[in-house]
């Protein structure tokens, strides 16, 4: 199973949750990430923030959903709406939910007030994360179910 995680810039949720998803995936199960307009980069701060969780950050670029390497089964959007950001709708027939986090890159003040601003966004992100690698693989039998269920993790915090 194929989950990709979309944003528009690709250079810090989207690689966020792409990096924690595959490090805390079970077997048969990846993530991959893009942006409707990519950044071009990842935020040096995303993968100094993944470095200090343990997390590889090894190969994670910012690139778009124009250059999937697989088409996804699922497509999680982490833009948020909240913050007025219009989320990309990926086109494809496949199952979508909505797991918005405010975007760290944005964070002003201090350099502790803006990791935070990051640390928050992870801590989210890896929350739901946890929760949709912990469903049971009988969920993703129904579309209906498993699209309940994405949308309950997307309320997490």
């Amino acid at each position: 199973m194929n989950i990709l995680f979309l944003c528009t810039g690709n250079s810090c949720r989207s690689i966020i949750a792409e990096a924690t998803f595959n490090a805390l995936a079970p077997s048969g199960m990846k993530a991959m990430s893009a942006g409707s307009q990519p950044a071009g980069y990842v935020h040096p701060n995303s993968i100094a923030l993944l470095a200090s969780k343990g997390i590889a950050t090894a190969g994670y670029v910012s690139k778009s959903w124009d250059n999937l390497p697989v088409t996804p089964d699922i497509v999680i959007t982490v833009c948020s709406n909240a913050a007025g950001e219009t989320c990309p709708a990926y086109l494809g027939k496949v199952i979508r939910a909505h797991w918005g986090v405010e975007d760290p890159a944005k964070a002003t003040g201090t350099d502790a007030e803006i990791d935070a601003a990051f640390e928050l966004a992870y801590s989210i992100l890896r929350k739901r994360i946890e929760a949709f690698t912990k469903l049971p693989a009988a969920a993703f039998e129904d579309k209906n179910a498993i699209q309940a269920q994405l949308n309950a993790i997307g309320e997490i915090r």
